[in-house]
């Protein structure tokens, strides 16, 4: 039995993967920052030892994983090397392993965790299945019929695998440090497809994926009529959003979700395919649609009073968009408020006017500081440059938030990949006393 160590392993990818080796009956260890991140609350749970950086954490006979965040200046890594360990990326070991399951990518520039969770979800209320999620939730079974796992494309990290099945949500501008434009974006997809060996579940309202050649069938879904799988008849209600599928024009089934909003039917529709694809019936289908609880910094809801909090992981204009979208369909008589920290700024500065355009669609907006990241050259840019393109919009501080008290009979969208939760923590603590 190996022994597994995880450098960087409070990081998403990394947090996931050792909690399912740790399932699997590996022994496992990992190490990181002294900082507290949501996703070493499930390694804490299971009782994976959480070590900080030191060479003396590597052992002779060890498998070291390293998060791709790190490089061979690390001090664990120097002395793997002196040891003469070899040392695996984290996207090198994940190409491998899943070799032992039929596997499922699921990618796209957004909707990739939702989509993730769902489909493991789903299918593991029918079958035996191992998941990896990108928000650090990991299972594995060691009996697993299927790997259902989130492929990023950031910096092509996704290429390192060869699925047996890939889901494509959309394809978008984003990771502007890397990506060129969205052709750049684009062609990255293009070679992942034509690594897929067995089927490929795109959403075909999407004007790229439309383009995508692949050596395997693409199967197309999404609301149009010239799709695969389409969803018609969609309403909101109270319990969620119900919609009758099509299968190349004949009616499937009706199907009522939990979420909100047309992505949120989109990643259903995904789900429905590839199980429909796979064999599960449409009556399972209905039946565990209902019953998923949403993955964690994705519309995370929590009641205070009149007012309702969301924690979101929105960073793009795109996603803050259909975020406030779905706020609007779940909450229809409520104002819909805006609380919304920056994530990089490379991305602020590509997308400044996007930004202010999504955000606009809120009835109020506070905007946080960037969360920059250390590897980038901030410049001049400020919060304030996105706060002149926006009507009536605040700069929110983390230590004066009771400013959000006023919005009585409110939606509080906390949206950012940052550290927005601590505005939600610090105005939560504020509202107790």
């Amino acid at each position: 039995m190996s022994d597994f160590h995880f450098v960087g392993i409070k990081g998403s990818g990394m947090s996931a993967l050792a909690q399912i080796l740790h399932d699997m009956n590996y022994n496992v260890q990992g190490s990181d920052v002294d900082k507290t991140f949501f996703t070493q609350k499930p390694l804490e749970r299971k009782g994976i030892p959480l070590l900080p950086f030191d060479k003396a954490n590597i052992k002779e006979n060890q498998k070291v994983i390293v998060s791709a965040a790190y490089n061979e200046d690390h001090i664990e890594l120097q002395e793997a090397a002196t040891k003469g360990i070899e040392v695996e990326q984290y996207p090198t070991f994940l190409g491998q392993f899943i070799n032992q399951f039929t596997s499922v990518a699921v990618t796209g520039s957004h909707g990739k965790t939702s989509t993730t969770g769902l489909l493991s979800h789903m299918l593991g209320s029918v079958y035996p299945v191992s998941y990896l999620i990108g928000d650090g939730t990991g299972k594995g079974e060691e009996d697993s019929k299927y790997f259902v796992f989130e492929a990023c494309e950031y910096r092509r990290h996704f290429l390192n695998y060869k699925p047996d099945y890939c889901v494509m949500t959309n394809i978008d501008f984003d990771h502007p440090d890397y990506f060129k434009d969205v052709e750049d974006v684009f062609d990255a997809f293009q070679e992942m497809a034509k690594q897929v060996n067995k089927a490929i579940i795109a959403c075909g309202d999407d004007e790229y994926l439309q383009r995508i050649h692949a050596n395997v069938p693409v199967v197309y879904y999404g609301f149009k009529d010239h799709n695969d799988f389409q969803a018609h008849n969609v309403q909101s209600g109270e319990n969620g959003t119900t919609f009758d599928v099509f299968v190349r024009n004949s009616l499937y089934g009706t199907f009522t979700i939990p979420g909100f909003g047309n992505h949120s039917v989109l990643n259903a529709l995904a789900v429905i395919a590839i199980c429909h694809y796979e064999g599960v019936s449409a009556d399972d289908l209905a039946t565990h649609l209902q019953t998923f609880d949403g993955v964690k910094r994705r519309f995370s809801e929590k009641e205070i009073g009149t007012q309702v909090l969301i924690d979101d992981y929105a960073h793009h204009p795109t996603e803050i968009a259909v975020t406030i979208e779905a706020a609007r369909k779940k909450y229809p008589e409520h104002e819909v408020v805006a609380i919304f920290q920056p994530h990089t700024f490379t991305r602020t500065k590509t997308f400044l006017d996007e930004f202010a355009q999504a955000l606009s669609k809120a009835d109020f907006v506070y905007l946080c500081d960037i969360f920059g990241s250390a590897r980038e050259d901030k410049g001049n840019l400020t919060i304030g440059h996105l706060q002149e393109l926006i009507s009536q919009s605040h700069v929110l501080k983390e230590q004066d938030v009771s400013v959000l008290g006023k919005h009585s009979n409110s939606v509080l969208l906390f949206m950012g990949a940052g550290d927005i939760q601590k505005f939600q923590k610090n105005y939560e603590n504020l509202v107790k006393q």
